[in-house]
């Protein structure tokens, strides 16, 4: 029998083509975190339509609800006084996308429910280069996570915290996610809309050039 991997899947582009890999080499447990960002129930959709394409079972399938993001704010997802920007394709400042300290609450929960169903893995699709100046999306937090583990679980848990896209492209990713037939028409990347994709956010435009390089029509609806 396979071991057993936790996938952190938001629903985006990134999560859906870490599920495709992980899905090559162990059984699959699914986790979604809600923070009360700005499209929340349109994530938590994909994040549902992905886990049915791999007929993930109920009983590895865990949605986490928070709303301390929300209440800290200082991140354009979270706090709705604040625009999202649009695309900054030159800027060296930390995009205001940027969610405080996000995925370290992430993959906290993450390891606390590896630790009880006896996962190996926790698969995450950070992407270095899809977030410029983002902490939590650098090489160097990953093996800091990964030595947190070690010394604050218990001496039998073995979790190891997995980043198989992090040194990609996006066209890299998309390319990854055709040949893996990941389920790309399922999944949601804009930061603004619910309904149809902006186009315009930094997230949605890095999707667009991504399957632009890559020689592929991005299945999803844009305005």
């Amino acid at each position: 029998m396979k071991e057993l991997a936790i996938v952190l899947v938001s629903g985006g582009m990134d999560s859906c083509v870490t599920t495709a890999i992980a899905n090559t080499q162990y059984q699959l447990a699914l986790l979604h975190v809600n923070y009360d960002q700005r499209t929340e129930s349109r994530e938590l959709k994909a994040f549902w339509d992905i886990a049915l394409f791999y007929h993930i079972p109920e009983e590895r399938i865990l949605i986490s609800n928070i709303d301390c993001l929300r209440k800290i704010g200082g991140s354009s997802l979270t706090d709705s006084s604040m625009d999202v920007q649009d695309a900054q394709l030159h800027s060296k400042e930390i995009p205001t996308s940027y969610v405080p300290f996000r995925n370290t609450l992430f993959l906290t929960i993450a390891v606390s429910w590896g630790e009880v169903i006896g996962a190996k893995k926790v698969f995450i699709g950070a992407v270095e280069q899809d977030s410029p100046g983002y902490p939590d999306c650098m090489p160097i937090y990953y093996d800091a996570f990964n030595k947190l583990i070690k010394v604050g679980t218990k001496p039998s848990t073995c979790i190891e915290v997995e980043t198989p896209l992090i040194s990609k492209s996006k066209s890299e990713i998309v390319k990854m996610g055709m040949t893996l037939n990941a389920p790309l028409h399922l999944s949601w990347s804009c930061y603004k809309n619910t309904d149809k994709a902006c186009g315009a956010c930094h997230s949605c435009f890095l999707r667009l050039k991504a399957f632009s390089e890559a020689g592929v029509k991005d299945p999803i609806a844009y305005i």
